[in-house]
């Protein structure tokens, strides 16, 4: 019996987590996690006494950086007044978060439904839309992720709910990217915003106009590479669901609380939604927690009808007061606006690189949600590897990956993306020693270019 005096050694932390545990999205065989000891700022320590600079604030969403001690001392400090209550009871921490997120949100979206992560967001905007609107078809993107539930694997598309689709939740449609049709390539981008926008309506009309619900859309794009709207777009799309009455969802998980440079992401496109869904930098991943902001029509509608929805931990205090010193920080640091700053600072290294690194492709960034392209064929623009590659197809990129690793970065490598996310702390010596790492990872799919 390991008793909570006793000090495990790295290889037990791994061999015990690896018997005891599973990790998603994985075959459990090939799992090689990293054993992380402590962490401060933009860096992970391992139990080897390795410095390890984090390049994708884990998933994205230790927005803050890791170890603050005014978020441990929030959370010390709720706990010691309440650590819980069940939802029908409140609390000051709850009502002080509240009326914050109200402030911070634009337009009527004043009122804060509390979850436990983004996916349990997702779901319960679902469900929100659904008993609203009294429809029943939500609307999604192919290449969009919306986490890893089955309301949340549903509408969106990424290919890791493929092994899942026979569960998947009915009445969910998807579209194709904005511009990604046959034949536009050649077309000026006020025909080719304009075709998108048409197919968005047709697909409406096709689906029945009073049937949908809701859109669900990113307000940036995030793990299927960072995929940037056209100017314009978003706004299309937003007026279409006012003039069908459909409902606008606005998936913040990932792109929300200064990762863009703006609170959200949606609010670079000039548009304000009916529903928010947030999680992530929310706590900045300190405590899991999740939110779905709505707007004052629609919680209208609940003030006499019963809002059928619930959650055990629905406004749980800990975490709130986590959430709570979080944007505090946000605003007393000024991490907003170093976002923007640092991402302009980022765009620059990354264009001196390329002089070094013909397999260097597009590099899409909002603020400090970046994503850079891995080339396999310069002159066609094939990437490395494919969208949903696997096998043989990976071979480069997990040499990518590996070797980021063995140099002391940690980022998410996907296909033939490499992410570029580090926390919103991150200063300009510390983007130069990431960039160091990935220039020197890249001379791989530099020997490995076609042309």
């Amino acid at each position: 019996m390991i008793t909570k005096e006793q000090t495990l050694t790295k290889e037990q932390i791994i061999s015990d987590s690896k018997e005891f545990s599973l990790f998603s999205w994985s075959a459990q065989a090939s799992v090689n996690p990293i054993a992380i000891e402590r962490a401060g700022g933009v860096y992970l320590y391992d139990y080897d006494g390795n410095r390890i600079i984090d390049f994708s604030s884990g998933l994205m969403s230790v927005n803050i950086g890791h170890g603050d001690q005014r978020v441990t001392d929030a959370v010390v400090e709720q706990m010691q007044k309440v650590s819980f209550v069940t939802p029908s009871c409140t609390t000051e921490i709850r009502a002080k978060l509240s009326r914050k997120l109200a402030e911070i949100c634009p337009g009527d979206l004043n009122k804060a439904f509390y979850t436990l992560c983004g996916t349990s967001s997702i779901d319960n905007a679902i469900k929100l839309a659904r008993l609203y609107t009294g429809r029943h078809k939500i609307i999604g993107r192919y290449r969009a992720f919306h986490g890893g539930s089955i309301g949340g694997m549903t509408v969106g598309g990424d290919p890791r709910k493929l092994a899942n689709d026979s569960q998947q939740m009915p009445n969910a449609v998807h579209l194709d990217d904005p511009y990604y049709f046959f034949g536009m390539k050649n077309l000026d981008e006020a025909t080719k915003l304009s075709l998108s926008l048409e197919y968005v309506e047709r697909v409406i009309h096709l689906e029945g106009k009073t049937n949908i619900a809701a859109f669900i859309f990113e307000g940036e794009s995030g793990s299927s590479g960072c995929l940037h709207y056209p100017k314009g777009y978003l706004k299309g799309v937003k007026a279409l669901c006012e003039k069908y009455e459909i409902l606008f969802v606005a998936d913040e998980v990932m792109s929300g609380f200064g990762r863009t440079g703006k609170w959200f992401g949606f609010e670079n496109h000039d548009i304000i939604p009916d529903m928010i869904c947030m999680a992530k930098g929310l706590t900045a991943s300190y405590l899991p927690l999740g939110c779905l902001m709505v707007s004052d029509k629609i919680a209208s509608k609940f003030e006499s009808t019963p809002m059928m929805i619930g959650l055990t931990y629905n406004g749980h205090p800990v975490a709130l007061a986590a959430a709570l010193a979080v944007i505090n920080i946000y605003e007393s640091d000024r991490l907003i606006e170093n976002t923007r700053k640092m991402g302009v600072y980022l765009e620059s290294r990354i264009e001196a690189m390329r002089a070094q690194h013909p397999s260097m492709g597009t590099f899409r960034n909002t603020g400090l949600l970046g994503c850079l392209d891995i080339l396999k064929n310069k002159a066609t623009g094939e990437l490395i590897a494919p969208y949903n590659a696997a096998g043989d197809d990976l071979k480069v990129t997990n040499q990518i990956a590996a070797k980021v690793r063995e140099l002391g970065l940690y980022t998410f490598v996907r296909w033939g993306y490499i992410f570029i996310a580090p926390p919103l702390c991150v200063t300009e010596a510390q983007i130069d020693e990431g960039l160091a790492i990935i220039s020197e990872a890249l001379k791989i799919s530099d020997a490995a270019l076609v042309n």
